[in-house]
């Protein structure tokens, strides 16, 4: 049995409303999905724990086909797989009404995702629920404006705050701050990243308990997100430039 709000969830979160192919690892009750955002902005990896999936590895082709296969299901769902030779071939959900195939694809056609060595983290910000609603908020209010900038100041007490800044910071256009504070190395910084992509890898893991924002002068984001089963990871580099 697997849960259907639970999967949702988990797929959303790499998905992004973008991220179509995908191999899903699952092994010893643990879900392990890494991807690569087509814009190759994004980098990310999720781990969901406790999932009743046999050891398997899944080749996704069209995921927004999956969810919405999915969206029409209620509750727990009844699972099982389909395989033909060593490939597996099909995933067949059951709810009390409706019985649902999903045709894999060749585990050959999803390309391989690269790894990212780790800079030196200049900035840690925990990250809350609160501070997620709030920049998902300024984003949604400059809908259309796709520049986020995040800088290094102090405020009024001299104290160290790292700013997120959306919108064009030059002359008289719109712009909506918020500030964020935590360890910071130091000073008079602005990294500029796509705040479409942001805000939504933050839409996405609104149900939180815990998390983190490190930032890289060298113009690299990584923000995580714990809540009780499952860890989302993404490693997001500086606006019109990619480093994987």
């Amino acid at each position: 049995m697997v849960n259907k709000i639970v999967l949702q969830s988990v797929i959303n979160k790499y998905y992004l409303g973008e991220n179509e192919s995908v191999k899903w690892k699952i092994k010893d009750k643990t879900l392990t999905i890494d991807f690569t955002s087509i814009s190759k902005e994004v980098i990310g990896k999720i781990v969901h724990n406790n999932i009743d999936i046999e050891d398997s590895e899944l080749a996704i082709f069209d995921t927004k086909k999956l969810l919405n296969l999915l969206g029409i299901t209620q509750g727990d769902l009844m699972f099982s797989l389909e395989k033909g030779k060593s490939v597996y071939t099909k995933m067949h959900f059951a709810d009390a009404s409706f019985n649902l195939t999903y045709a894999l694809a060749d585990p050959l056609l999803i390309g391989k995702v690269g790894a990212v060595s780790e800079p030196e983290w200049d900035v840690c910000l925990p990250l809350e629920k609160e501070s997620v609603d709030n920049l998902v908020k300024a984003k949604n209010a400059l809908a259309g404006i796709g520049l986020l900038t995040v800088s290094v100041d102090k405020d009024l007490n001299g104290d160290d705050m790292c700013v997120f800044t959306f919108g064009d910071e030059q002359g008289h256009n719109n712009k909506i701050t918020y500030q964020m504070y935590g360890t910071i190395k130091q000073q008079k910084v602005e990294i500029p990243f796509n705040s479409d992509i942001f805000r939504n890898i933050l839409k996405e893991n609104k149900d939180l308990e815990d998390g983190c924002i490190w930032l890289s002068y060298q113009g690299l984001m990584k923000i995580e997100f714990k809540s009780e089963d499952t860890t989302s990871t993404y490693y997001m580099v500086r606006k019109e430039e990619s480093a994987f």
